[in-house]
């Protein structure tokens, strides 16, 4: 088993997950994080601490076409480690339906 980030991330970015995460899994796109699923170690700590409820376990009915998602992105963006503020409108954000239509493949700064 792996944990995934979905599309509840997207415009928000909260990165409460990073700070406990034990394996430095976690990858910074410009607007979303995702995990790398060969580098997670199923520990579960990251997902309690998502206030997107974003981080699903790859058990999750949904979860199976972000599994390749995220591994995708987690190869192209830089990893981040270190929490920093969420976006600007992540409150607003949080929980919007149809938020792919903001996805950004640009990375993030990492850190």
């Amino acid at each position: 088993m792996t944990y995934i980030v979905n599309d509840n991330c997207i415009a928000c970015k909260y990165t409460d997950c990073v700070e406990v995460c034990p394996v430095d899994c976690f990858y910074e796109g410009e607007n979303m994080l995702v995990i790398h699923p060969d580098e997670c170690i199923d520990c579960g700590v990251c997902e309690p601490e998502c206030p997107a409820d974003a981080i699903r376990p790859d058990t999750d009915p949904e979860a199976e076409k972000w599994v390749e998602f995220n591994r995708k992105y987690s190869e192209m963006w830089p990893v981040i480690v270190t929490k920093k503020d969420p976006l600007p409108d992540a409150e607003e954000m949080d929980g919007k339906e149809g938020k792919m239509d903001l996805f950004s493949e640009a990375p993030g700064e990492g850190g």
